[in-house]
């Protein structure tokens, strides 16, 4: 059984608790069912008339806030000693997040809009962000901002392409991958090239 057929028997047996449970499972790194799918799918069946669109959508929206905002406190309140007390075992110290917090504070903003869109990195996004403690106002404005972007953009899939959103979905998410996969590449070939450059 593929996941397509997984989040579609889930609908069949909760429907809109789905969005209200799932999603916030899927922040919190058990993506069961996962984000991207469900809500692709969750804009299908709102095209079909199964589920009428506007209590769907809002549905989606409020379990991937409540994703965000769990996971966020989680990192918020036990993340940093958690990191003190166990990070050694993980090659992981409090140097190296304040480290992450100071690239953070120079570009992180603006790649909230975007990162919940790179795949692998947006079950640990909201852990991230706590951990090295973005004010919580930062969060409603880039996070939740991005969190939209995102639940919009796939809600879109299944609603705009109807009968067709499998394969457009297929489609977006291998070309994510590699654009992804791309951009990592480019970013280290710059860090490298940077790095190069000061040595000399």
């Amino acid at each position: 059984m593929n996941l397509l057929q997984v989040v579609q028997q889930l609908f069949e047996q909760y429907g809109y608790f789905v969005l209200l449970i799932g999603l916030p499972l899927d922040f919190i790194a058990l993506p069961i069912p996962p984000g991207n799918s469900t809500l692709a799918y969750t804009g299908y069946l709102s095209f079909k008339g199964v589920l009428s669109w506007l209590p769907a959508f809002a549905a989606a929206l409020t379990g991937a806030f409540i994703g965000v905002t769990v996971t966020y406190w989680i990192g918020h309140k036990v993340g940093m000693p958690l990191i003190e007390r166990y990070g050694k075992w993980l090659s992981l110290k409090p140097a190296h997040v304040e480290k992450t917090r100071r690239y953070y504070d120079k570009y992180g903003e603006k790649l909230l809009l975007i990162a919940f869109f790179i795949p692998g990195i947006r079950q640990f996004l909201g852990y991230f962000i706590g951990i090295i403690r973005v004010p919580y106002r930062k969060v409603v404005i880039y996070a939740y901002a991005g969190t939209t972007l995102w639940v919009a953009s796939f809600f879109a899939v299944g609603y705009v392409f109807g009968e067709q959103w499998e394969q457009m979905f297929m489609l977006i998410e291998r070309n994510l991958k590699v654009f992804f996969i791309g951009l990592g590449c480019v970013a280290a070939g710059f860090l490298l090239f940077r790095w190069f450059k000061r040595a000399r």
